[in-house]
């Protein structure tokens, strides 16, 4: 009598939904540290004596370089002592810095506060990737990543009301309070449910040799090195639009009482075009998914930026173009990832913290560059969307040696960890 062999679950213990949920809400505590400010930055600066406008900006760039920079340390440790104690570590000082950046007493104590709370931050970033990475791969890590994306992007569409609705009621402070609460939870789940991901052999010792050998391998390879520059340029628009959203919005535009609906109505188009992904990269593929979208965000840039330019931009024309230049974001980025992490599984806490460093501290510096360059209108923004997009098609196409669109390597089956 035969018998049907089932294979185990790559995380014992949880189920796929349970798991994806969980990378989400890792995932999830970033975008909250930074989305849900957005409606608060005039009245912190107001409080912190801030009087230049966009000095402001330093609230969101102080946390994504710590949370950048963090991230190089994270992946050793990772493949040394394992994911899960690494994560809670992470996780922990995430609510402490959370809960410092409330009793900020200064611009300046607030700002370090912030940077800190990115160290922390910084865990989750290269933890949640390297789990997935750890349990599956190919075309299946690219469909968690699309699911993981579609919950966690439920935060942006929401955080700035949240943040808004918490300044009707409670000073600003509770807005740091609220992250502090949301860390608190996440690090209870992950300290019950979630399994520990990494095989036993695949533990790297910290000594100079195999980190070394790890770092160079992530820095050399040229389908990850070139998909993470271009992650890196794509992702410098998103934080130039994240540091001027609520100037331009309220400045410009005059739509300050509409900033959070509008704002999640642009979010929302991330979400949507992460669900479609996570039907269609399998049958497609992850390079004719995120080429295509690529081609797509650079024309809604391009059309942004034109309209920009002439002076005929308005609430509905910028709402709209920016939807659509999301939902193509949405496509590309969770691809990209995958595609960049792909040759690299068998060190993946490492290639998760070289590639998010430099996306990262790239991105935050290419959005900090646009976002000082507001002058009252929306030209600088949306030429940095355009002229980056572009910036990020050369590089994959000097990745991929002038080839777009092709499949790349068959759909590799998930892989099991236990």
């Amino acid at each position: 009598m035969s018998t049907v062999s089932i294979a185990p679950t790559p995380h014992p213990g949880m189920g796929f939904k349970q798991f994806v949920a969980l990378i989400a809400a890792m995932m999830a505590t970033n975008a909250l540290a930074i989305d849900s400010m957005l409606p608060a930055l005039p009245q912190i600066a107001h409080a912190l004596n801030v009087t230049t406008a966009n000095k402001q900006q330093w609230i969101i760039t102080a946390y994504l370089l710590g949370f950048g920079a963090a991230q190089l340390v994270y992946g050793s440790l990772a493949d040394r002592f394992g994911r899960k104690p690494v994560l809670l570590v992470g996780l922990s000082l995430y609510v402490l810095f959370a809960a410092a950046c409330a009793f900020s007493t200064s611009f300046e104590m607030l700002l370090i506060a912030r940077a800190l709370t990115g160290v922390g931050a910084a865990a989750t970033r290269v933890l949640a990737v390297s789990i997935v990475r750890d349990c599956y791969s190919g075309r299946q890590m690219a469909r968690v990543m699309s699911l993981s994306f579609i919950v966690f992007l439920a935060v942006p569409i929401i955080a700035p009301s949240v943040g808004q609705a918490i300044m009707l009621v409670l000073p600003w402070h509770w807005v740091f309070g609220v992250l502090a609460i949301f860390g608190l939870m996440v690090i209870v789940w992950t300290a019950i449910k979630l399994p520990e991901t990494l095989h036993p052999e695949d533990r790297t010792p910290l000594t100079p040799g195999p980190v070394l050998a790890a770092f160079k391998e992530a820095l050399t390879n040229r389908i990850a090195v070139g998909y993470t520059l271009a992650s890196t340029l794509v992702l410098g628009g998103l934080f130039g639009f994240l540091n001027s959203a609520q100037q331009v919005f309220v400045d410009v535009l005059g739509a300050g009482k509409y900033f959070t609906l509008i704002f999640a109505g642009i979010a929302g188009g991330i979400a949507v075009s992460s669900l479609i992904n996570s039907y269609i990269v399998d049958r497609l593929g992850m390079r004719r998914v995120s080429h295509a979208a690529l081609l797509g965000y650079i024309a809604f840039a391009s059309v942004h930026a034109a309209i920009a330019f002439t002076g005929r931009e308005t609430l509905a024309t910028f709402s709209l173009l920016q939807a659509g230049m999301m939902f193509c974001f949405g496509l590309t980025m969770p691809n990209f990832g995958s595609i960049a992490m792909e040759p690299l599984g068998h060190l993946a806490g490492t290639a998760a913290s070289v590639q998010g460093f430099i996306t990262t501290i790239g991105g935050a510096l290419f959005g900090f560059a646009i976002g000082q360059s507001f002058d009252g209108t929306v030209v600088p923004l949306t030429l940095g969307f355009a002229g980056f997009g572009i910036a990020g098609l050369i590089a994959v196409l000097i990745t991929e040696k002038g080839r777009l669109f092709h499949t790349g390597h068959p759909a590799a089956a998930s892989v099991a960890v236990h």
